[in-house]
């Protein structure tokens, strides 16, 4: 009798540890555990830890509610001013409600990558190609707010979207590099007017302190030379100021030449000398001469009276 009773707890006791083997289950820290009893969501999902469920009757999901990492493929698409690009992105979501990730979609992570390669398209149609390229902070709150606008429902939350690339022809990389060659050409040059103008300024306050002191621009000429002597040069330009070149020309210029004002120099006065009377000259018959031009013999001039005809004078 006692033989048959040990072997009754025995197996009572085998039967148990058994049972406790199909029943434990072990829920992670990062886990929930989402519970159906013959088909039907029962209760809460389990937290982490230690829970038995009955073998054969229960089945137990567990969930992931980690953040998940997912990469978006690249979409290509047409932007607002016509540009074709390829866009692609990675999101970034978790799961705060295990049951409804279980039981409101089949897939969640499906659903999401779905979502949002939709979403992606929609933006890029959306949008500009600056506003891809320079803006992208509002177009990822764009794209957030329209992949968690559904997402919402199956009990996942959306953390955050990133575009990381945005893929271009190679005419339209053409394109914009010589936009911006020609921005830079046009700052260049915009500089060296700035430069050129506040150069001029300053050249012209020097000049009229120069025109103030003549002195000034003597010593000018001589820390011009000395610098031009200090790269040991064979040849040295030496600068003449025009002053001394009009000095010269005119002292060189002949005294009877008129000077660069149109003034003539006067002229040497002769002593005043008596004016004789010369007598007439005897008057001969003047002889006609023939005329080159019309063949013709030319008429004599008139021969003047010695009487009435003033005396010549030298």
């Amino acid at each position: 009798m006692l033989a048959e009773l040990v072997a009754a707890v025995a197996v009572a006791g085998g039967a148990s540890l058994v049972y406790l083997a199909a029943a434990a289950r072990v829920v992670k820290q990062y886990e929930r555990g989402v519970l159906f009893r013959l088909g039907r969501l029962t209760g809460e999902p389990r937290m982490p830890g230690l829970t038995l469920v009955v073998p054969f009757i229960d089945r137990l999901h567990k969930i992931n509610m980690q953040i998940v990492t997912m990469p978006i493929p690249a979409q290509e698409g047409i932007t607002r001013d016509n540009v074709t690009v390829r866009v692609d992105a990675v999101v970034y979501f978790r799961v705060v409600d295990a049951s409804s990730a279980l039981v409101k979609v089949e897939d969640y992570r499906f659903a999401v990558s779905q979502m949002a390669q939709t979403s992606l398209r929609s933006i890029i149609g959306k949008s500009d190609l600056d506003d891809l390229l320079s803006n992208r902070e509002k177009l990822n709150e764009g794209l957030e707010l329209m992949i968690d606008s559904p997402a919402v429902g199956w009990g996942v939350q959306i953390d955050r979207v990133e575009i990381k690339d945005v893929s271009l022809p190679d005419t339209m990389k053409r394109s914009m590099a010589r936009q911006a060659e020609a921005d830079r050409e046009r700052r260049a040059r915009i500089i060296n007017a700035d430069a050129e103008f506040q150069a001029s300024k300053k050249l012209a306050q020097a000049a009229q302190q120069m025109a103030d002191t003549p002195a000034a621009l003597q010593l000018r000429l001589l820390q011009t030379v000395m610098a031009v002597s200090a790269e040991k040069n064979s040849t040295l330009v030496l600068p003449i100021p025009v002053e001394l070149l009009h000095f010269l020309e005119r002292g060189n210029r002949e005294p009877g030449t008129p000077s660069d004002n149109g003034d003539r120099p006067a002229a040497k006065q002769q002593p005043s000398q008596p004016i004789e009377p010369v007598e007439a000259a005897e008057i001969t018959e003047a002889v006609p001469l023939p005329d080159p031009l019309l063949g013709l013999d030319a008429a004599p001039d008139p021969v003047p009276d010695p009487a009435t005809a003033p005396p010549e004078r030298t």
